[in-house]
């Protein structure tokens, strides 16, 4: 036998690589081919146990929470899971950044807005508006504040407009009966809540002019309102019904009224940041009814304080503070056993109540931009209180009579549905 020489132990390494090239090849090929569902996690047990499978980098994470379906012309819903999403603070609109910051507080007995430093806690003006101010409520563009001066018993209501980035109010505009007023989720129309008629008033949000008008004959001092997070529907409450009302917006129609447990006298109501739930003050039976959005029924009460009215939502969406006015008369008593409880949203449980030193009227108000404070009108004693977010300190600063629907501005949200900022 010969030995093979150079060239033919040449020619057989190039073969022997060859060889492993191609097989390299087809390997790599049915890596390639073989679907990404099917590979096996690199962290595949060594134990007789099926192997983890990985999902497709493809994938697309699925949402737990549909989006939300808004009537055309409403913004979108960015958090379905939390429609005050975009009320957190820190998320101050454009719209607001030549604002001055300031607490407008309308003082019903004594027809003026006292005008408040929230950095110094100082009274800075006060100037005189219509006959008998109720709310100061935000523009749905948040250009406007408007002073909702109802004139009681008479026939000289109308609406004061205060240019937010001079303090200054402007010519007051007339209107029947406005006390309060809120804002279509389209912006398309302003509604005037005419409490003493038992109507609600479609009017431009600019000029103030008639649009049409809805008749409640069943809600006698239809008076707060809050909105489906869709915008197609609006609840509203009746104080001397001891009710509620539900609006369809797209056809502006009645759908229907509740009757509500416990002889009540409903005030200010607020929606949950899912949308499925409507909170209800109730200053008679002192405390807050759970209402199902969809269904139009009570689920629940909670129970919280003497005289319960404001309702506002913190900052981050995640707890409702309640403003218990310490009376069940219209008109109390200064120094009752006046409150605030705080209600968690997700468990509907009454977390702490933090009442007044010395007793008080806490009334309507609302959240500072930062969230620190809750700012509350003192009905029946004449002041403005602060209450500290966290731990319920309050500071009091004395303004003009019965004051009522103060607001805080500005304000963090994209627009405002109305009342003292019922932002979104």
């Amino acid at each position: 036998m010969t030995r093979p020489g150079k060239s033919s132990r040449a020619r057989i390494q190039w073969a022997i690589i060859g060889g492993l090239l191609v097989v390299a090849v087809a390997v790599w090929s049915v890596a390639l081919w073989w679907p990404p569902h099917r590979r096996v996690s690199a962290q595949t047990p060594a134990t007789g146990a099926p192997p983890v499978v990985s999902p497709s980098p493809a994938s697309p994470p699925v949402s737990s929470v549909p989006p939300v379906q808004t009537i055309p012309g409403m913004p979108p819903v960015p958090d379905p899971a939390n429609l005050y999403s975009e009320t957190a603070t820190g998320r101050l609109s454009p719209a607001v950044s030549g604002a001055l910051a300031r607490v407008y507080v309308p003082n019903v007995k004594a027809n003026t807005v006292t005008v408040i430093d929230p950095a110094t806690r100082t009274v800075v003006d006060t100037f005189p508006v219509g006959l008998n101010p109720q709310h100061v409520v935000p523009s749905h563009d948040l250009t406007v504040l408007w002073v909702a001066n109802n004139a009681e018993g008479s026939t000289k209501g109308s609406l004061t407009p205060i240019d937010p980035t001079t303090g200054k109010p402007g010519k007051a505009v007339p209107v029947d009966d406005p006390y309060n007023l809120y804002f279509t989720p389209d912006g398309r129309s302003a509604i005037v809540v005419a409490e003493a008629l038992k109507r609600l008033d479609f009017r431009d949000p600019r000029t103030m002019t008639i649009q049409s008008s809805i008749a409640v004959p069943n809600c006698a001092g239809v008076n707060h309102i809050d909105f489906a997070i869709d915008g197609k529907f609006m609840i509203g409450t009746c104080e001397f019904q001891s009710g509620l009302v539900k609006i369809d917006l797209v056809e502006r129609t009645v759908l229907g009224y509740l009757a509500l447990p416990r002889n009540g006298m409903p005030q200010d109501i607020r929606v949950s940041p899912d949308g499925q739930t409507f909170f209800v003050a109730d200053m008679m039976a002192g405390g807050v009814h759970v209402i199902d959005s969809a269904r139009f029924t009570v689920t629940g009460f909670l129970a919280t304080g003497t005289g319960t009215h404001g309702l506002y939502p913190s900052r981050d969406g995640k707890k409702l503070y309640v403003a218990n006015r310490g009376s069940k008369q219209i008109r109390g008593k200064p120094k009752g056993p006046g409150s605030v409880s705080v209600i968690d949203f997700a468990t509907r449980t009454v977390e702490i109540t933090w009442p007044v030193p010395g007793g008080g009227s806490p009334d309507m108000g609302n959240v500072s931009a930062d969230g620190s404070q809750l700012w509350l009108s003192g009905r029946f004693d004449d002041v403005v209180y602060v209450f500290d977010t966290k731990t319920g300190e309050v500071t009091t600063i004395p303004v003009g009579k019965e004051p009522h629907g103060l607001t805080v501005w500005p304000q963090p949200g994209r627009y405002s549905l109305g009342h003292t900022g019922n932002m979104r």
